[in-house]
This record gives C-alpha cells, structure tokens and sequence, in this order.
C-alpha cells in the first residue's frame, strides 16, 4: 500500500532519469536547463555521462529498480580540442566522478553543453573554459545557440577571454608555434582589418558623395523659384 501511494513519484522519477539525449524536452534544452551526471569516459566524441537525476533519498533505491541504462553523449560546447586537450581530460577527470552539465543544444544524439566540475567545497570549474585557458583547445562556434542572442555572445566573450590569457602566456598549443608563425598570422590578421577599413571608407565616401549631390539638386530644385523671383526684382530695380 505505501509503495502504491508512491508509485506515482518513482513513475515521474523513472522518467526523469534521461539515458538518451533524445529523451530530454526540448523545454530542457531551450531553457538551459542544468543537469547532474555520473562520468563514465572520456572519448574522442565527448564525454559519455550518466545523468543522476535529484530524488528522494529514502526512495532512491526503489527507483532504481524502474530505471533503464544508458549514457549521454556531452560534448563541450565552443571548444576544438587539440590532441593534448583529450589527453589532459583523461588525465584530470575520474571514472564516476560527478559533474555538472549545462545544455546548451542538441545534436542528433549528442549534447552541446557547459560542463562545471567542482575543486573543493564551494568551488567549481568550466571545464570550456579551462582547456582554453590551458591553450588545450581553440575557440569555436557554439552549437544549439542563435548566433545573434544575447547569451551566444555572452558564452563567446567568456571563451574568447580564457584563450587570450593562454595566448599571453604562451601555453600549450600557442606555445608551440614559432616567433614567425605569429608575426606571419598577425601580419594577415592586420592585413585583412586594414582591407576591410579601406572597404568601408571607400562605401562611406561613395555614400557621403551620392547625399551631397542629391541634397545639391534638392536645393537647386527648391530655390530655383527665388533665384529667378530675385533676378526679376534687380532686373526692374535698376531699369
């Protein structure tokens, strides 16, 4: 009879367990929902988690009964990983070693996510941000997000400033390139801003040129009328 009365709860538990990345709403991803995981791998694909939803406690083992297996594929969301950056997270992380992941899109069978793994009691790490810190990895798109929303470029400039501060420093991937290779990329970085400068003063001169002879023509449209009103009047004045 108790496990009658609870046999709703463990239903909706059951089906809170995701083992598949399709069985996540898609409210879950839309809303960035974070999810609680058990890791198991770490492949050349992503992560491989299971995901330990929040219960009861004193029901856990009872809901364990109605729960299938399976893992979710997690990928880190903005980051290419260089060959080191696999290796050092299968050096840092742990078989069954709890994490956070943070959906940020879906992708057939696989989660795009930022995954936080916690350093202490009350500190936690972005693992997306760490590798790029590291200079493990390169900035990349970040996949489920529209390009033009407001947390798309929030999540960029986090990365984008994690892999500065590996580039200042010369680590990892920066460090092994040569003084020339830099100068050799810095060269054609500024080539390509200086080409498209020059692209958008000649538009701005072309435009700026086209408003003045159109407002030219507007005035000599518009006081024609007075000039001619005025060219009458001096004509009988001096007559």
């Amino acid at each position: 009879l108790v496990l009658a009365g609870f046999r709703p709860l463990l239903k909706h538990s059951f089906r809170a367990k995701f083992t598949s990345a399709l069985d996540i709403p898609v409210e879950f991803v839309e809303k960035n929902v974070k999810l609680r995981g058990k890791l198991h791998r770490v492949t050349e694909k992503g992560l491989e988690v299971e995901h330990i939803p929040i219960s009861i406690p004193f029901i856990t083992s009872i809901q364990r009964k109605w729960q299938s297996k399976g893992l979710l594929l997690v990928r880190l969301a903005g980051v290419e990983l260089a060959p080191s950056g696999m290796a050092w997270l299968q050096r840092e992380l742990k078989p069954e070693q709890m994490i956070w992941f943070q959906l940020l899109g879906r992708e057939d069978l696989a989660l795009d996510c930022l995954v936080l793994v916690n350093k202490g009691r009350f500190l936690s790490v972005c693992l997306n941000e760490e590798l790029l810190r590291q200079g493990l990895g390169r900035t990349a798109r970040i996949e489920g997000l529209h390009h033009d929303s407001r947390l798309y470029w929030k999540l960029h400039k986090r990365l984008l400033r994690a892999e500065l501060k590996a580039l200042k420093k010369n680590k990892g991937i920066w460090k092994e390139e040569s003084y020339s290779e830099r100068i050799r990329d810095w060269r054609l970085a500024w080539r390509n801003a200086s080409y498209l400068c020059y692209v958008l003063y000649v538009k701005c001169k072309f435009m700026i040129k086209n408003t003045c002879w159109a407002l030219n023509a507007s005035l000599k449209l518009h006081f024609r009328p007075l000039q001619s009103l005025w060219y009458v009047f001096t004509h009988e004045h001096f007559v």
